[in-house]
Formats: C-alpha cells, sequence, structure tokens
C-alpha cells in the first residue's frame, strides 16, 4: 500500500520560551528523533503510518519517571500483510525498530503497534491507545496519527458534556479504509439518542447538539493545530435506524468501515449482524433504489428543459432590457428586444455585431418552442451550445455597457456645449445683442463682455475648450479626459453667467418697479414692456398676485388674477419696461386696484 511522504513534524515547534538547559536538552532529542523516523521510514516505507513522541512514562519496575527514556510510539499498517501473519510482521518490524533506536541512544525505547490491534482495541472497548496517541507528539505522520488525535480530544470533549446522550462516536471514511493521505478529510460519525427526549423535538435536540458538537470541533482543531480537517456527521438514533431499513449506502459504509471510538453496546452489535448478512435491505428499499435511477434521469430531463426554458432565456434577455435602458429606452418586452438591439445598437450605433442579436433571437424562439410544444426535450449537445453562446453574448454585453456609457458622457458633452451657447445668447440678449451666429458668438462674447471686463478672461478659455471639445465630438476624437475636464468647467462658467445674469436682471427690476402701501399691507407693481404685474402683499406673493396691461396714458386695466408662477415666467421672458411715468391716470388705476387709502412709496 504506498503512501506519501509528509515532511517530518519535530515533536515541539517553539521552545525559545524554555530554559537554556531544557532548549538544548529538546534540540538534541529532536536531532535523534529526525535521525530516527528517517532509518525507519526508509526501512518500512510502506508500512509506517505514523511515529510518535510519548511523554516520560514510569519504570514497571521502580514505579518511577525515568525522565532520560525516550519514549517512542511507531504506528504499522498491516491491512496489506500476506506474506506473514500479522504477529510475525509485528515481531520482525519491532525487533528492526529496537535496533535502529539503540544504535541512535541506548536511552530510545520503541513501541510497535499494529493498525489492526489499535482497531481492535477500539471494536472491544478499550480506549488506553487512543489516549497515549491523543498526548504523543508526532514525528512522522500519513494522516492517521493526527486523525486519531483529534478525533479522540473531540469525543473527550463530547461525552464530557453529552455522555448521556451519545450512544456512539465512530472514525470512517477513507481513513479506515487504507486510503488516507495527509490531505484527507477526518470523517467522525456521532450518533445521539433521541428515544427519551420530553422537553423538546427530536429535530430540536440533533440541529442543537450539532452546532454544539460541531462547535467542539473546531476547539479541538486549535487544541491539535489541526485546522479545517474534522468532517463531523451528527445522527439521531431513530433517523440511523430508518436509514438501515432504508439501505442507506452511506450507512452501510460507516457500519462496514467504521471503528468506534465510544460505543454503548449499539454500534458494535449493528456490525456483527452486517458482517454475518443479518442486516439487510427491505423489499421497499429495493424497490425505492431500483426505480430512483427512472426518477433521477427524469429529472435531469426536466432540469436540461428548465435550462433552455428559463435560466438561459432570463440570463440574456435581463441583461439586454438592461442595455437598451442604460441607452434611454423604457424595457421592453422579450419579443420586442432583439428587433431593437438590432436596430438601435447594430445599425444605428454600429455598436454590436449582426452575430449576438442572432444569438438572443435563437434563446428566445428555443424558449417559445418549448413553452408551445413544438419542442419537447433539449438534448446535453444542445446544452453546451446555449451555455457557449451565452457566455459569448453575455461578455459582449458587458463590453456594450461600456460603450454605451462612454457614449452617453460624449453626448453630455453635447449637450453641456449647448446649454452654454443658450446662456451666453441671454446674456447677450440683455446686453442688447440679438442674432449671433453660431460661427460668430466666441468673438463677440470675447469683445462684448469679456474686453469690456464684465466678465472675467478665464470664462473666454473656458468657452475656447468647450468649443474645440464639440469639435471633436463632431470628429469622434472625443476622449474621456476631455469629457471630465468639460464636466467641471460646465460648472464654473453657467454658474457665473446666471449669477451676472441675475444681477443685471435684479437692477432693471429696481427701475421698472414702484412699492406702495395701502392700509398695513405692503404691495408692488412691476411694469415690463407688455404687462403689469400686481403684488398685492409683499408678506405673502403667492396669496395675491393679479396681471394686468398699461396703455400709453398710464391707465391700468384689464386686471386679471395670477399665479406666483405666471409673474416668474412673466419676468423671464418679458423686458422690464425703462421709464416709468406716474401721472394721474396711473395713480387712478392704483387706487382702484389697491383701494383710496393707497400711498406710493419712493426708493
Amino acid at each position: 500500500m504506498a503512501k506519501e511522504k509528509p515532511n517530518p513534524t519535530p515533536p515541539i515547534q517553539d521552545i525559545s520560551d524554555l530554559p537554556k538547559d531544557v532548549q538544548a536538552k529538546l534540540k538534541t532529542i529532536k536531532k535523534k528523533l529526525d535521525k530516527f523516523q528517517k532509518l525507519v521510514v526508509e526501512k518500512f516505507d510502506k508500512y509506517i503510518v505514523g511515529i510518535s513522541l510519548l511523554p516520560p512514562q514510569k519504570d514497571s519496575k521502580t514505579e518511577k519517571v525515568d525522565k532520560d527514556k525516550i519514549n517512542t510510539l511507531i504506528l504499522i499498517d498491516d491491512t496489506d500483510s500476506k506474506k506473514m501473519t500479522k504477529m510475525e510482521l509485528k515481531e520482525k518490524i519491532s525487533k528492526i525498530n529496537h535496533e535502529i533506536a539503540q544504535g541512535i541512544d541506548k536511552n530510545m525505547v520503541t513501541q510497535t503497534m499494529l493498525l489492526t490491534e489499535l482497531w481492535q482495541n477500539c471494536y472491544d472497548g478499550k480506549s488506553e491507545l487512543l489516549q497515549l496517541i491523543a498526548i504523543s507528539a508526532p514525528v512522522y505522520d500519513t494522516g492517521m496519527m493526527s486523525a486519531i488525535k483529534i478525533a479522540e480530544i473531540h469525543k473527550t470533549m463530547v461525552l464530557k458534556k453529552f455522555e448521556k446522550y451519545i450512544v456512539s462516536y465512530v472514525l470512517a471514511g477513507s481513513l479506515v479504509q487504507g486510503r488516507a493521505t495527509p490531505e484527507s478529510d477526518i470523517d467522525v460519525f456521532v450518533v445521539i439518542d433521541d428515544t427519551d427526549v420530553k422537553k423538546m423535538t427530536r429535530a430540536e435536540l440533533k440541529d442543537k447538539l450539532r452546532a454544539i458538537i460541531i462547535g467542539m470541533g473546531l476547539e479541538a482543531g486549535d487544541i491539535t493545530g489541526i485546522r479545517n480537517k474534522l468532517n463531523i456527521q451528527v445522527y439521531i438514533l431513530t433517523d440511523f435506524w430508518d436509514s438501515i431499513k432504508e439501505a442507506n449506502p452511506v450507512i452501510f459504509t460507516f457500519l462496514r468501515d467504521g471503528v468506534p471510538f465510544y460505543d454503548r453496546g449499539i454500534f458494535m452489535p449493528w456490525k456483527q449482524l452486517l458482517k454475518m448478512g443479518k442486516v439487510k435491505p427491505s423489499i421497499e428499499a429495493i424497490d425505492m433504489y431500483m426505480h430512483s435511477g427512472e426518477q433521477m434521469l427524469e429529472r435531469v430531463k426536466a432540469k436540461i428543459k428548465e435550462i433552455g426554458m428559463e435560466d438561459t432565456f432570463y440570463a440574456l434577455l435581463t441583461p439586454s432590457q438592461a442595455a437598451l435602458m442604460l441607452y434611454g429606452l423604457p424595457p421592453a418586452t422579450p419579443k420586442e428586444t432583439p428587433g431593437l438591439m438590432r436596430e438601435v445598437f447594430v445599425k444605428k450605433e454600429k455598436l454590436l455585431e449582426e452575430e449576438f442579436v442572432k444569438i438572443l433571437e435563437r434563446n428566445i424562439q428555443l424558449r417559445k418552442d418549448l413553452e408551445h410544444g413544438t419542442k419537447t426535450e433539449v438534448t446535453g449537445k444542445e446544452i453546451d451550445k446555449i451555455l457557449t453562446d451565452s457566455e459569448r453574448y453575455l461578455k459582449r454585453v458587458k463590453k456594450l455597457f461600456t460603450q454605451i456609457e462612454i457614449m452617453k458622457e460624449q453626448e453630455n458633452v453635447l449637450h453641456i456645449y449647448e446649454s452654454v451657447i443658450t446662456v451666453i445668447r441671454d446674456v447677450l440678449k440683455m446686453e442688447g445683442i440679438s442674432n449671433c451666429d453660431d460661427k460668430k458668438i466666441v468673438s463677440i462674447f470675447e469683445k462684448e463682455l469679456v474686453h469690456q471686463s464684465k466678465v472675467p478672461q478665464k470664462y473666454l478659455r473656458i468657452l475656447h475648450e468647450l468649443v474645440k471639445a464639440k469639435k471633436d465630438y463632431d470628429s469622434k476624437k472625443l476622449t474621456k479626459n476631455d469629457v471630465s475636464n468639460v464636466k467641471k468647467s460646465y460648472k464654473d462658467i453657467s454658474k457665473f453667467l446666471i449669477e451676472y445674469m441675475q444681477r443685471k436682471r435684479g437692477k432693471e427690476l429696481d427701475r421698472a418697479r414702484i412699492r406702495v402701501k395701502h392700509g398695513d399691507n405692503f404691495g408692488e407693481v412691476v411694469m415690463t414692456d407688455k404687462e403689469v404685474f400686481i403684488i398685492h402683499d409683499l408678506d405673502n406673493p403667492e396669496k395675491g398676485i393679479s396681471r394686468g396691461v398699461m396703455e400709453e396714458n398710464g391707465t391700468i386695466k384689464d386686471v386679471k388674477r395670477a399665479s406666483l408662477e405666471d409673474f416668474e415666467k412673466g419676468l423671464a421672458k418679458q423686458k422690464m419696461k425703462r421709464g416709468v411715468v406716474v401721472n394721474s391716470k396711473f395713480f387712478a388705476s392704483l387706487k382702484e386696484i389697491f383701494g383710496k387709502d393707497v400711498e406710493v412709496l419712493w426708493q
């Protein structure tokens, strides 16, 4: 039986905190143990399961602990011994081990143990050898020594807390089947007695104890340094018995190969009955297993069909709809989606290749055929093709998302340019300059605003950058860095120009309004070139606003109710009236609007 050779493990890893004389002694022991294990493994390679350093032991005659003795345990795999009896094998290896040890140090004592001998002790309910291995320090290990060590420590922890409920604690899996490697998991089965449960349900008992037992497994890993290796299966007794009756293969294997580290007289009788052929699956179990293959195959077919009908369908459809939404279109139906993808991304924007739209169409058609029954099943070959195409499609759509985002950012530059040009036109219009040609608007901006010191020079530079970005957009040369710079510049120039218009409009507004007092309230009359707006109460303007028309003789007529929104729109669209003449007819109109006690307040 060939085995992998792990690196030798020293019995003590860190001795730096010990006294110097103790450190020196341990280093000497380590050198001797390393030499011993090297010679033994070279001699009996395939038979050596593990070598451990045992703690000091009492002399059988004097009953005193001999601290100079170096006690070692050599575990031998005899499961494949055919040329000699097990005892002959043990005597032969023991003798040679002793000679090797004596050749290294006269104080080195060897104890050779067969694996079947260790397991027989477990079958007989004797745990002394397990406890001995649990407190030993590994020198060489193919996986079995560490498995026994952590399982024995974990078992002791579990029994200390739950002995009343534990029926059996069994080591199983590859370790006891002769297939152990240093990387093997350590499989243990814990069977819990649930036949006398009164305060909780059986399921609650199992879940509660299972969580604690697995937690103890982590603690045992921390204690031994053997982490992430212990695989703990917890069963309640009634379920375990049902599994035997149902011929559960896992449980049968567990009974056949398992080695009990603890047993209350349940596991070993089952094991013996199985060995004698007395534990047999029922007719119902045989029938169930016989038909389970057909049932599973039908489930596989249904699952494959579901992959074609639902899984891959939505895997391709939803990202496609997302791409259309990112572009700015509302969510499309499954039927419309391929057509829109072709129209928008293949033909119009030229961002996507036709082959990918065809993949989407085939995917949608497959679902339709399966749904309507024109196709009854999907073959494995077809599924492979669907999955391959789907992976290609999703990878390409992911790239499409990036392309759309870049395109949207570039379009944003166009919107920014148009917004700034519109604001500049409004500013120039306030300065009395209208009908500016796009090609001349920069030079007019420079001449009428920058050179007149109404707008700082830096905003002319920003405008030149925007114009350049617009040209790069038109020629498809716009970079991501250009987009970022344009966004930053846009905020600066827009904020300044809007504030400029607000200040200028405020000055015009001051010249075009008259404040009045009527009773205890204050009102205001604002005159534009087209309308007159009357605010009846400045403290609550939204409650009383009117609008009318002022004739050339100063009379205000056609006065009607208006809203605050009407007032704000009127101020934004209409010019302020320059030079207001207040005559008797105008004053008479104020009396009709505000009452006879109206007074004009000059600012």
